[in-house]
C-alpha cells in the first residue's frame, strides 16, 4: 500500500471513530477538543452545511462552542424568548396565564403597518386557527406556541408583549446577537431584512438562565420547563439521545434551515444545554440526522459521566 493510501485509510478510520457508535474505549477518551473534532468531522460530511453548536454543562461548568457566535434566522426558536417574557409579565402581575384573550388572525407589519393574516396551510398547528374569534386562555396559547410551534399563537402573544423588551432582556442573559423584532410571516419585514435572529451561544445562554431559575419565578420556571418537555417535534436532538431521556426543547424551521435548542436531563447528574443551528441543508431529513448525531456525541461526552 502506498504512503498516500495508508494516510487515506487512517483518515477514514479516524472519521469512523469520530462518529456516534465509536468503541467504548474511544468514547472514554473523549475530552472537549476530541468532542470538537468529532462534531466538525460530522458536519463536514454534509456539503454546504453551516452549523452553529453550543454545549453548556450546567454541573461542571464546561462549555464548548463551534461557530456558536454565527448569526442565524431564529425561525421558531424565537418563541423561547417570547415565552420567557410572557412569564416575566405574569410574575410582575401585569398578565395572568388564566386571562382570556380574543384570538384574531389580523396583524400589522412592523415596516409599514400594512395588514396581514397567517395562512393556516403554512402553520404547524391547525387547532389554534379553529378557535379564531373565541376568547382563549393565555396559558393555552403559550402551550401551543411551544409544543406545536403555533405561529398564530405566537403572534397573538407578541401583540400583548414588547419585542424591544424581549430583546433587551435576552441581552441581560448574555444573548448579545438575539433580536426579536416581530411576529411570524410579516412579509414586508422579511423583504426588508428585519428578521428575528439568534446564535447557538445565545440560545444556550438563554436556556441556561431558564434552567438555573434566573429568568422567572420558581413557579413560572417550572411551567416553562414542563411546556418545553411536551414538545411534539422530536426528530432532532431527542432522536440522538437514549430513549426516555428527559428533554426540554424548542425547534425551528424555515427553508433549508433547521434548529433545535434543548436542556437535556441525564439521570444522576446535572443537566446540560445543547443547541444545534443549521442552514444550507435543503433536505430536512439530512439536517435532522446531522443534529441527532451531534446530540449523540454530546451525550457520550456529558450524559454518561
Amino acid at each position: 500500500m502506498s504512503t498516500r493510501s495508508r494516510l487515506s485509510a487512517l483518515v477514514a478510520l479516524a472519521v469512523v471513530l469520530s462518529l456516534p457508535g465509536a468503541s467504548p474505549d474511544a468514547q472514554a477518551a473523549l475530552d472537549p477538543e476530541l468532542v470538537r473534532q468529532r462534531i466538525e468531522a460530522r458536519v463536514a460530511q454534509v456539503a454546504g452545511a453551516e452549523v452553529g453548536v453550543a454545549i453548556h454543562d450546567l454541573g461542571a461548568g464546561r462549555q464548548l462552542s463551534i461557530d456558536g457566535g454565527r448569526v442565524f434566522h431564529a425561525a421558531s426558536t424565537m418563541k423561547v424568548p417570547v415565552l420567557i417574557d410572557l412569564l416575566r409579565e405574569v410574575d410582575a402581575g401585569r398578565l395572568s396565564l388564566d386571562q382570556p384573550l380574543l384570538l384574531v388572525n389580523a396583524f400589522h407589519s412592523i415596516v409599514d403597518g400594512s395588514p396581514y393574516a397567517l395562512d393556516p396551510g403554512d402553520d404547524s398547528d391547525s387547532l389554534v386557527f379553529a378557535r379564531v374569534g373565541e376568547f382563549v386562555p393565555i396559558r393555552w396559547l403559550a402551550e401551543r406556541m411551544i409544543t406545536h410551534s403555533s405561529n398564530l399563537a405566537t403572534n397573538a402573544l407578541i401583540a400583548i408583549l414588547d419585542p424591544a423588551r424581549i430583546t433587551q432582556q435576552m441581552a441581560a442573559f448574555g444573548a448579545q446577537h438575539t433580536r426579536v423584532l416581530r411576529g411570524v410571516e410579516d412579509g414586508p419585514a422579511y423583504a426588508a431584512g428585519r428578521n428575528n435572529v439568534t446564535s447557538a451561544d445565545d440560545l444556550a445562554a438563554i436556556l441556561a438562565a431558564l434552567e438555573r431559575g434566573e429568568s422567572a419565578s420558581p413557579a413560572s420556571t417550572q411551567f416553562m420547563r414542563e411546556v418545553l418537555e411536551r414538545q411534539a417535534f422530536n426528530d432532532q436532538i431527542p432522536a440522538g439521545l437514549p430513549a426516555g431521556t428527559r428533554v426540554a426543547h424548542k425547534t425551528g424551521q424555515i427553508t433549508a434551515t433547521l434548529h433545535d435548542a434543548a436542556i437535556v436531563y441525564p439521570e444522576g447528574r446535572a443537566p446540560f444545554v445543547l443547541v444545534v443551528l443549521t442552514r444550507g441543508i435543503p433536505d430536512v431529513r439530512v439536517a435532522e440526522r446531522l443534529t441527532a448525531d451531534i446530540a449523540a456525541i454530546a451525550w457520550e461526552w456529558l450524559g454518561t459521566r
